[in-house]
C-alpha cells in the first residue's frame, strides 16, 4: 500500500513539472535587420536633367520644361514652346570610375492648344567590365547597361488643369553573358498618370504671383524578372509624388519661384526577420522571456517573418500594402516619404539662379543632399548646370557631380499661357 502512494506521488509530481515547464516556440529578431526598401532598376530615381537635379531632384510641380516627360508630362500641355528637344548628361560614381553614367534624350510636341505629346530615352552605362576566365583565355569585355524608352500624351481639361498618361519600356541587361551562357536581359513595361495645376496671375497685396500643384504615380507596372525563377523578381520602383510650388512675379522680368515637393515608394516594405527556436516555457505565459525561459536548438535555418507583413506578392497588392506593411507602425511609415525645397530665379527667361535641398530617412536610405545649379539661354537654346553636396553620413555616388543639360526649343511664344 505504501508503495503504491509512492508511486503516485512520484507521477503526480512529474506531471507537474510537465506542466510547469511547457515546451513552446519563438521567433527571434535577426539584429541589424535593414529597413531600406530596394526596387529594381533603381536608376529610375536618379534625376537626370540639371535644371531639376539643381532644385533637390524636384519637377512634379514646377513649370514645364522639355524633361518635363520624367517627372510630370501633364506640363506639357502648359509649354509656350510649340516643341523642345533636350539631352543630358550625369555622372555616376564620378570618384570611382569615369565610365558609369545615365543619358538622357526627350522630344516633345504640343499638338493644339489642349494637347501635347512627348517621347523619350534614357540609358544607363555601367560601364566596361573586363573577364578573364584563366591566364591562358583572351580578355573578354562586357558592357552592362539598362534603358527606358517613353511615350507619353497629355491633355488640358480645363484652363488651369491637365492630365497625363505614359507609357515606358523597361530593358535591364546586368548579367555576364561569358559567365552564364543562358543569361538574358531582363524586361517590363510601366505606366505613370499624372495631372498639374496652373493657376492665373493674381495680386498678392505687394505682390502679384501664381500657384503650381503637380502629382504623380510613376512605374505602375509589373516585377522585373532577371531569370525564369520567380524567386529573384524585383518590384520596379513604383512611387507616388505631391508638389505645390508659387511664383513671385516681381516685375516683367524678374520670377522668383519656390515649391516643396514628396514621394514616397509604393512598394512592400521588408519586414523584419528571424529565425525560430524552441524554448521551455518556464513562467508558462506563452511568451519567452530572456534570463526566465530557457532557449532551445534552432528549427530551421531559414528566416521567418518575426514582424511586418510578406512582401511576397504581385505589383498592384505592392501599391496598396506599402501604406500600411512597416513593421514600425504609423510612424515608420511616414518616414518613408522623402521630402525636398527648392527655389528658382529667372530673369527675363534668360538666365536662372537654383538651389535645393532633399531629405530622406535615416533608416530608409539617410540621402540628404543639397545642390546648386545656373541655367542660360541663348535664342531658343538653353544650357543647365547642378552640382551635389552630400549632407549624409552615408556618401552619396553623385557627390560632387556636375551634371549637364542643353535644351533647344522650338517655335517659341507660339502658346500664351501667361
Amino acid at each position: 500500500m505504501n508503495m503504491k502512494k509512492y508511486i503516485i506521488t512520484i507521477a503526480m509530481a512529474f506531471f507537474a513539472i510537465s506542466i510547469n515547464s511547457q515546451t513552446s516556440t519563438t521567433i527571434i529578431p535577426i539584429e541589424n535587420d535593414s529597413r531600406v526598401i530596394t526596387t529594381g532598376v533603381p536608376f529610375l530615381l536618379i534625376a537626370s536633367d540639371a535644371r531639376a537635379a539643381s532644385m533637390g531632384d524636384m519637377g512634379v510641380a514646377t513649370s514645364v520644361d522639355v524633361y518635363s516627360q520624367f517627372w510630370n508630362p501633364s506640363k506639357y500641355a502648359f509649354s509656350e514652346s510649340k516643341s523642345g528637344f533636350g539631352l543630358s548628361y550625369t555622372p555616376y560614381l564620378s570618384k570611382l570610375v569615369n565610365d558609369i553614367s545615365l543619358g538622357n534624350l526627350t522630344y516633345f510636341n504640343r499638338i493644339n492648344e489642349r494637347s501635347a505629346f512627348a517621347v523619350s530615352l534614357r540609358y544607363f552605362s555601367l560601364g566596361e567590365i573586363e573577364i578573364i576566365q584563366d591566364e591562358f583565355s583572351q580578355a573578354l569585355i562586357e558592357k552592362p547597361n539598362e534603358l527606358t524608352m517613353d511615350v507619353s500624351y497629355s491633355l488640358r481639361l480645363a484652363d488651369q488643369f491637365s492630365m497625363g498618361v505614359a507609357l515606358r519600356y523597361l530593358r535591364s541587361d546586368l548579367r555576364i553573358q561569358a559567365v552564364d551562357e543562358t543569361a538574358k536581359a531582363a524586361s517590363s513595361y510601366a505606366v505613370d498618370i499624372s495631372a498639374f495645376y496652373q493657376g492665373e496671375e493674381q495680386n498678392y497685396g505687394d505682390v502679384d504671383g501664381r500657384w503650381r500643384a503637380g502629382m504623380i504615380i510613376q512605374n505602375l507596372g509589373p516585377k522585373i524578372k532577371y531569370d525564369e525563377s520567380s524567386i529573384n523578381d524585383s518590384f520596379i520602383p513604383t512611387n507616388l509624388k505631391l508638389g505645390a510650388g508659387f511664383d513671385f512675379l516681381l516685375d516683367q522680368y524678374n520670377t522668383v519661384s519656390v515649391t516643396a515637393e514628396f514621394a514616397k515608394l509604393l512598394v512592400p516594405t521588408p519586414p523584419v526577420m528571424g529565425r525560430e527556436y524552441n524554448f521551455t516555457d518556464n513562467n508558462q505565459n506563452g511568451i519567452y522571456d530572456e534570463g526566465v525561459d530557457e532557449l532551445g536548438e534552432l528549427l530551421s535555418n531559414e528566416s521567418v517573418i518575426y514582424e511586418g507583413q510578406d512582401p511576397n506578392v504581385d505589383f498592384l497588392s505592392g501599391v496598396f500594402q506599402s501604406f500600411s506593411d512597416a513593421p514600425g507602425g504609423f510612424s515608420e511609415e511616414l518616414k518613408e516619404f522623402t521630402w525636398a525645397l527648392g527655389a528658382e530665379y529667372v530673369y527675363d527667361d534668360s538666365f536662372a539662379l537654383r538651389a535645393g535641398y532633399f531629405n530622406e530617412s535615416e533608416d530608409k536610405g539617410a540621402r540628404k543632399f543639397l545642390a546648386l545649379g545656373a541655367g542660360f539661354k541663348f535664342s531658343g537654346t538653353r544650357v543647365d548646370l547642378s552640382y551635389l553636396f552630400s549632407a549624409s553620413k552615408v556618401p552619396s555616388p553623385l557627390e560632387n557631380t556636375l551634371r549637364f543639360s542643353l535644351t533647344f526649343d522650338f517655335g517659341s511664344n507660339a502658346y500664351l499661357e501667361y
